[in-house]
């Protein structure tokens, strides 16, 4: 309990801390926004500071900082460690300079931002990469809270009833995108985000509540992290920490998926000092529902009296509807467990209706659409959702597996846009509080791809993992190395040559 209670606190204390250091470094002024200097009535629509952050929060989480920090439990409370040090270090930088750029661009996507900075090729390729991301985010939102909605009626038994009931609400769900995608973001987003955010809070301080309660009772104790500062995965090396759990707990720590979420609260913030608290905000909140999760899920499956283990966390599938529904009606009881379940089904289906919005909005952007009237936005949505609801019958963890991996890939490239960004228009120096977390998440997903079963499948192979990291550190040298050839080093070039003609003209 000691370690989650540290980790909370550095959570909250790097708010402040870093967040504040990472605000001062952007230097926000007093500019007008987006919405302010062309509101448009769909889109661009002004909104107060406390409403942008919960629809923030809510684009955001998903079933992410639930199902990710579930599954990321099972190699242990080392967890805890990347979910604090993820949020502080790399997803808070990542949300917030996402969301301050678009900001600055006119509300952007971040396929429009990419290209700005890192030229047209990176553009195109994030184009497609990040429209592909989203559906594939909208099937898994869509999927999922059908399914735990389904497990709630059926009491979690898989039956042909349970299976129709999940197409029927699947149907439903898609229904509901297509409504959020098309109509202003002011009249359904706008209005029920905030009673959702609430469920959402409450249901973690309730889960939380409860794993702390059968701690202290002994129960189910939760494993500290000097008790389990290991991989305690039960299938050990054949499932290593790096990089899988860094992929597996993806929107708990870091997520692109993040990066096409904060274009659209900078379209509706009229001021760029509330981004600290929207952005970076919002994604230390995921921080602390992600730790929550994880500890709940370690400590459910630990019970008193046998060697700490995480097999029973494995055995249940890690992060799934059934497990949630188990943990929630366990730990909460009746009354409790519909408040957490409804937090865990408005989470994903409140992050899967902006996922096909952002979808929209990127192509829109691409193809230089407007987007003002109805009639232009229904050829966009339509086609979308069709896409998405054909992907919806493949195995969902397939999906979510190659979800994982280019949700963290597309995170790597809006750090490497926010680190040119701050070292071009700031300083050579600002650059690093960007660069560090790109090298690292570059080093991340290269690795992922040539050790994944989906991917290279090179895990498989004798000495395969070994050759797994081998290619991942050297891919992330290469990108730093092109960082500081393009970028860095003709910053720091200028401005020593500036300097110099400036000390000459004085002479």
């Amino acid at each position: 309990m000691i370690s989650f209670f540290v980790a909370l606190l550095g959570l909250i204390i790097g708010y402040f801390i870093y967040g504040s250091f990472v605000d001062r470094v952007f230097k926000p002024d007093d500019r007008k926004t987006p919405c302010v200097e062309h509101p448009d009535g769909v889109d661009f629509v002004p909104m107060k500071p406390w409403r942008a952050f919960l629809i923030q929060l809510l684009n955001i989480a998903g079933l992410g900082p639930i199902f990710g920090a579930l599954s990321g439990a099972i190699w242990g409370p080392s967890v805890y460690l990347w979910i604090v040090l993820g949020t502080i270090f790399a997803g808070g930088v990542h949300d917030y300079l996402t969301g301050m750029l678009s900001m600055r661009n006119d509300g952007a996507s971040v396929s429009e931002l990419t290209g700005k900075y890192l030229g047209p090729v990176m553009k195109n390729i994030m184009r497609v990469f990040s429209v592909i991301l989203l559906v594939m985010v909208g099937v898994v939102f869509m999927v999922g809270p059908a399914g735990l909605i389904s497990t709630m009626i059926t009491g979690g038994k898989k039956t042909s009833t349970a299976t129709t009931l999940t197409a029927i609400f699947t149907l439903i769900i898609l229904f509901y995108y297509l409504l959020a995608t098309l109509m202003p973001i002011d009249k359904v987003i706008g209005k029920i985000y905030p009673i959702f955010g609430i469920c959402l809070i409450v249901m973690a301080l309730g889960i939380g509540g409860a794993t702390i309660i059968r701690h202290i009772n002994g129960s189910h104790p939760m494993i500290e992290l000097w008790e389990g500062f290991k991989n305690m995965h039960p299938k050990g090396g054949a499932q290593p920490i790096w990089p899988l759990m860094f992929i597996t707990v993806a929107c708990g720590a870091i997520s692109g998926f993040h990066a096409t979420q904060s274009p659209m609260m900078a379209r509706c913030l009229t001021s760029e000092r509330q981004g600290r608290h929207v952005f970076y905000g919002a994604m230390v909140s995921e921080g602390i529902i992600a730790l929550i999760w994880a500890s709940a899920g370690i400590a459910f499956y630990n019970v008193a009296g046998k060697p700490f283990s995480t097999a029973g966390l494995l055995a249940a599938g890690g992060g799934n509807s059934t497990t949630v529904y188990k943990m929630s009606v366990e730990l909460l009881g009746p009354v409790g467990s519909v408040l957490a379940l409804l937090g865990v089904v408005a989470c994903p289906i409140t992050s899967g209706d902006t996922a096909f919005r952002s979808a929209r909005l990127t192509l829109a952007d691409w193809f230089k659409i407007d987007q003002s009237n109805i009639k232009s936005r229904l050829p966009l949505a339509i086609p979308l959702l069709g896409v998405g609801y054909l992907i919806s019958f493949l195995d969902y963890n397939i999906v979510w597996r190659y979800f994982s991996w280019s949700n963290q890939t597309l995170a790597m490239i809006a750090l490497w846009t926010g680190a040119t960004y701050l070292t071009r228009k700031v300083s050579a120096k600002c650059g690093w509080i960007a660069t560090i977390p790109a090298t690292f998440m570059s080093a991340v997903s290269i690795t992922y791809f040539c050790f994944a079963p989906e991917c290279l499948n090179l895990g498989s192979k004798t000495n395969g993992t070994t050759i797994s990291y081998a290619i991942g550190i050297l891919g992330a040298a290469i990108f730093f190395g092109i960082y500081l050839f393009k970028v860095f080093l003709p910053e720091v070039h200028s401005k020593h040559n500036h300097h110099s003609s400036h000390i000459a003209h004085q002479h």
